[in-house]
């Protein structure tokens, strides 16, 4: 009999969002509970995750955390599109691809972007988003050359889309808000990294990963998070905003 899966969750969170994508690209039955991050965490939600941040994945009698190791673990036990056993052919060396994949995007590139989206300076997000660019150009189109439009030549999601994806998402959305990302970086990465932006492109439009975006309520999270560390900055408080509670 296959366990209960419940998902404590904030659709505004890409963490969270990873997990969401997991479950619906494995087809998985499961209840989803929203967590409000922005604001405490209530003393029910603390009893299942007492570090208080999301995603929380009770599976069965487990409470399983942190995004990324959900999202391995669903993968390891379901068999399917997303990842290979490491004992079947060429098993171990997609898992270091993919790997190696999601280390290089988070690791060289990703970080850029989101500086980018929260410095409150003109030239500074200008400069932010630029580098973001070449840290693509550099690290990451290189690896997506055999993309068919997936990692690894693959026609259907792997993890590393599982991954990635809630990220891509605001990397191609957010520049057309003004104020938030410039608004030549889709453009640019089109004419740049053309193999980085297909993949992206065809990433971001399969329906596990659309099915609980909301770009509104994305932007408004957003501004608000904005709003508060300039708040934090202007006051000569000492509090620095790491982001949501998210993992």
């Amino acid at each position: 009999m296959a366990p209960t899966i419940t998902l404590y969750t904030d659709h505004h969170c890409p963490f969270a969002h990873r997990v969401q994508v997991a479950l619906r690209e494995l087809g998985l039955k499961f209840e989803t509970c929203l967590v409000d991050i922005t604001v405490p965490r209530t003393p029910e939600y603390l009893a299942i995750n007492p570090n208080g941040m999301v995603p929380a994945l009770v599976y069965g009698d487990l409470v399983l955390t942190e995004s990324g190791l959900i999202c391995q673990f669903l993968a390891d036990s379901y068999p399917s599109h997303l990842l290979k056993a490491s004992t079947e052919a060429a098993g171990a060396l997609q898992r270091f691809k993919i790997g190696y994949f999601v280390d290089t995007y988070f690791g060289k590139a990703h970080p850029l972007f989101d500086s980018t989206v929260f410095s409150n300076e003109p030239d500074a997000k200008m400069a932010l988003a630029t580098q973001y660019i070449e840290a693509i150009v550099r690290h990451v189109e290189p690896l997506l050359g055999d993309a068919a439009p997936f990692l690894g030549g693959s026609n259907r999601p792997t993890l590393a889309e599982v991954l990635t994806a809630p990220f891509l998402l605001r990397v191609l959305m957010l520049p057309k808000h003004d104020g938030l990302v410039p608004s030549f970086v889709p453009e640019t990465l089109k004419r740049r990294a053309p193999n980085s932006h297909r993949w992206a492109q065809a990433a971001t439009a399969e329906k596990s990963v659309t099915a609980i975006w909301d770009e509104d309520l994305v932007v408004k999270r957003t501004l608000e998070r904005i709003e508060k560390r300039k708040a934090a900055t202007y006051s000569g408080g000492n509090e620095v905003d790491k982001g949501p509670s998210q993992s």
